[in-house]
This record gives structure tokens, sequence and C-alpha cells, in this order.
């Protein structure tokens, strides 16, 4: 690591990337492959020759999951293959809620410790409390077998309404319990975040566009509104994407009636609009949405319809660059495929769409590229392939081929502080650190507001040095890097001390720590009070 220190801030952004949801899916109806006329009739007959045939024993599925793989790898870089093992976490991500006991866990010395219950959900009801060590699910012993996730969840999941009885151990009263949880729906956030960021000006962060998207962002513009919000941020930052109509149903919230949002594109040449309703609940507002190098899809569309219709202001850096639009096909033994069957375009007639002409492993490096060229640094260095003019109605350029560049740039920056720090501050190892910080005493946080604990963690030069301690312990102690944590001190204490809100007080605490120190907040508000 210490010959790699330039490329840091590279991993780490690879690290966000990756599991990014980068397709808008349309739902379709299974195509039929038992025509003899078709041609995938020669691929079948060699796969039934091989599994009845060949001289040796072969595991005929996974010859047949290279095969789709490499034909998908002729197309582009977005139709892709999901099997069967992968398809229900991706599903259940997307459709927005699962059903489960409610926890967000860590394995702590190999023991699933709680690291907080979802807010009214069945451990919550039931009496589980953070901190608490589970021993046993049923009789299934879940301590020092060191299991991996997916069996973990396969104990914790069930069929709503069924019960699973939990003994745990709670350290902070030193005595073990048992506890029956009702299995119910356990909702899985899209919307992190709704709040005032200034007297007039609301905040709310999108993390995806699953199911329930649109519904989490109406509550939350309408509960802005009630605030008297005049204007809104809506943060699209390190959003991958999701389902294309969420987007418009969030695009139609803030543009007037007829306006077009996007339309799509097919190879036959058929062209789909879609255009806003009468329903905006936010049509005349100021309106300003965040965007970076991660945004990509559906994140995309959205930003697209408000820059294209002259209805807000896009600030940040250049997004990822997805213009295309994709069907999943089940094939029936819990796979599927994702293929591309449209392009789609902004109003103003522009597709955003990268090239992927030199193949996949280039298309994936275009970070490292971005980066290298110093895009990320200055709006100066945007460079896009086969770039095309386009005007709005009011006349502003905008770009197509590759990504939506903003209206106002902000640079990869975080208070003048190194970003790839910055970057590992929001990675899970913090919330493992502060986890079990928490674990030696939690007695000490009890009774404490967090105002009262804000004002005297904010800036902790205990919890600092204990981090760096932490650090040099694993296999990240590097002795360069602990010199940027010196360099970078104040940041880290603020994103220690969210990160112990946030186990403490809930999630909403963590936003309260870092967005009034976040460079576009800082930039909005600024702009905000002109």
């Amino acid at each position: 690591m210490k010959n790699n220190k330039k490329y840091f801030p590279i991993y780490l952004f690879a690290t966000l990337a990756f599991g990014m949801i980068l397709g808008t899916m349309l739902n379709f109806p299974v195509a039929d492959f038992s025509s003899s006329k078709n041609p995938t009739n020669k691929l079948n007959k060699l796969i039934n020759l091989i599994d009845t045939e060949y001289v040796d024993s072969v595991n005929t599925d996974s010859i047949v999951d290279l095969a789709v793989n490499d034909i998908l790898a002729q197309l582009d870089p977005h139709s892709i293959y999901i099997a069967k093992e992968e398809l229900e976490d991706v599903t259940q991500s997307m459709k927005g809620d699962f059903v489960g006991i409610g926890i967000n866990f860590y394995m702590h010395k190999d023991t699933l410790s709680v690291v907080n219950v979802v807010e009214n959900g069945p451990s919550e009801r039931a009496g589980l409390k953070s901190g608490d060590k589970i021993l046993f699910a049923d009789r299934t012993k879940l301590f020092g077998r060191k299991l991996p996730t997916d069996s973990l969840f396969a104990k914790l999941k069930g069929d709503k309404g069924s019960e699973v009885e939990l003994t745990i151990f709670r350290k902070i009263a030193n005595k073990k319990l048992k506890l029956t949880v009702t299995r119910d729906v356990v909702p899985i956030k899209s919307v992190d975040i709704g709040v005032m960021v200034d007297k007039k000006v609301g905040y709310i962060k999108i993390n995806r566009f699953s199911e329930t998207t649109y519904d989490e962002f109406h509550r939350e513009l309408l509960a802005l509104k009630k605030q008297n919000a005049q204007t809104i941020i809506v943060d699209l930052r390190n959003n991958g994407g999701g389902y294309l109509e969420k987007a418009v149903e969030i695009a139609d919230e803030f543009l007037p009636e007829n306006e077009l949002i996007v339309f799509t594109k097919n190879r036959k040449g058929r062209v789909d609009k879609t255009f806003a309703t009468s329903k905006g609940d936010f049509e005349k507002g100021k309106l300003v949405l965040l965007i970076n190098e991660n945004s990509a899809s559906a994140s995309e569309i959205l930003a697209g319809a408000i820059q294209d219709n002259d209805r807000g202001i896009i600030m940040g850096r250049r997004s990822f660059g997805k213009g295309l639009v994709q069907r999943e096909m089940n094939f029936g033994d819990g796979s599927a495929v994702r293929l591309t069957i449209a392009r789609y375009y902004t109003p103003t007639g522009r597709s955003i769409q990268k090239s992927y002409d030199k193949g996949g492993d280039d298309y994936s490096h275009d970070f490292e590229r971005r980066f290298e060229s110093g895009e990320l640094y200055s709006k100066d260095s945007i460079k896009i392939a086969d770039t095309i003019q386009f005007k709005t109605p009011k006349g502003k350029i905008v770009y197509g081929g590759g990504g939506i560049v903003p209206d106002v740039f902000i640079p990869l920056q975080v208070e003048h502080g190194d970003e790839g720090i910055a970057y590992f501050m929001q990675s899970p190892y913090v919330g493992n650190f502060v986890f079990e910080q928490l674990d030696k005493n939690r007695k000490q946080y009890i009774g404490i507001s967090y105002n009262d604990f804000i004002a005297k963690n904010l800036y902790s030069e205990a919890n600092f040095k204990a981090f760096k301690k932490h650090f040099s312990q694993n296999e990240f102690g590097d002795l360069g890097l602990l010199e940027k944590f010196n360099q970078n001190k104040k940041m880290i204490q603020r994103y220690i001390a969210a990160e112990f809100a946030q186990q403490l007080y809930g999630s909403k605490y963590y936003y309260e720590v870092i967005l009034p120190y976040d460079a576009m907040i800082m930039e909005v508000i600024k702009e905000a009070k002109k």
C-alpha cells in the first residue's frame, strides 16, 4: 500500500462504486426459446451432449453461466447475467423491503452483535437493544462459528408472522435473555434523510431508485415544505440508479404539466415520450440537484430533465454517463438477464451514454482516467468524446455524449483536506471501530442527550487517538496514511462523532453532524443567501 498512495482515492471510489445498480428496469414477458428454428438450439444441443456423453462429470450449470456471460460481453457493459444466488438480493434491494427481524448487525469476535434495531421494527418491539449479542436463533448456535453472512440472514429471515426465539447476552446488564421476535416486513430505505440544513433550505438524500423511492421522497418533500423550505436540495451523489419510472415521478414533482421528462428510442426507431402531469408539489421553489461521477442511470434521467427544462441548478461533477434502458428476463431457475433494449434521451434530445466501443474493461476504468486527467478538480479538464451541444429553452448550452455536465462545478474537496481519507471515513471500517468502542463501555452514554454528546465529542481527542491505534493494528496500518490522519484531524474527528451519533441516536444524526461541513451543501447555502 505504501507504493500506491497516489491511487488511494481511486481504490476508495471503486469501493463506493462497486455494487451500484446501473440499470433502469422495465417489466416484460419472458422470451420463448423453444422454437425449432431458434439458433439457440445449437447451444442447447451442445450442453445436452456434454451432460449425457462427456467422459468426465461436468457441472453444466456453470458452463451455461460462462456461455451466457461470454455472449453478453459482446454487447454492452450493462447487458448482464445475474446468477440465482445474486438475484434475490438485487431484487430485494429494489423492492424496498424484506421479511425479517429488523436489525443492523456486526460480527464482533465471531459473535453476531446488534449495532442498532430498525425503528418500530420486529426486534425493537420484542425488546432487542443496540449492543446485544445474539447467541442462538431457536436452537442454532450463531457465535464462534465464523458463519457466512448469507447463512446468518437465512436464520433470521422467514415468513411474515413466523417466530424465532433469540437467546441474547446483554453486556450492559451482564445477563442472558430469551426474546421471541415475530418476523415482519422491514423497509429498506432508499431515501436516507430529509432535513432542513438552513432556515429556508431543505435537503433530501436519495441513495437509489427502488419501488418505494417516490413515496419516501414525497413524504420528506411535504415535511420540508411545512417547515417553510424555499430551496430544495436533492442529493444524487453516489446514486447508481434503479427504476426509471421512479425518477420520472420525482421529476414530475418539480416540472409543470406537459413538460417533457425523458424519451426512449429502440432499434426499430420507436419513440416513447414521458411528460409531466399536473400533480407537482414543488414547481415554483428553488431547486438544486447534486451529482458526482457515481451518479448514474435514473439519477441522470432526473438531472437531465431538470437541467434541460431550465428548472433548477445542477451542481457537482460530471455524472457517470449511462443512457441505456434494460429489461429483465427471468430464466425460470432463479437467474436472470438484463438486456439493453433502448436508449433514453433527455428533453433536449441528448444521449448521455458514454462510449463503450473499446470494450468493457476500458469502460470500467473511466473513473481512473477522470482522476488522472484532473477532471475531478477542474471543470476545464472535462473532455467528452464526440461532444454534441444542445440548447435548453432559455438558451443554455448542455452537452451529450458522456454524462451530465453540471451547471456549477464543485471540485473534489473536503475543506481542502485529503479526499481519499474522506472517502475512507465513509466506509464500514469506521462503523466497526465505533461499535467496538461502544461495546467497551456503553453505560457511559446512557441518559446523555444528542446535543450534550456532540458538545463534548465533536472533536474528541480520545476517540481520535483510539482510531489511529485501531487502524495501525490491522492490515491498513500504513505510516504514510497515519500521517495523513494527522493532517486531516478535525475532519476525521467529525466523521467519528457522526458514526457515534448514528449508532447511539439514529441515522438522521449522522447527517446532522456531517452536512454543515459538506463542500457542496455549503456552496448551495451560500448561493441561497445571495
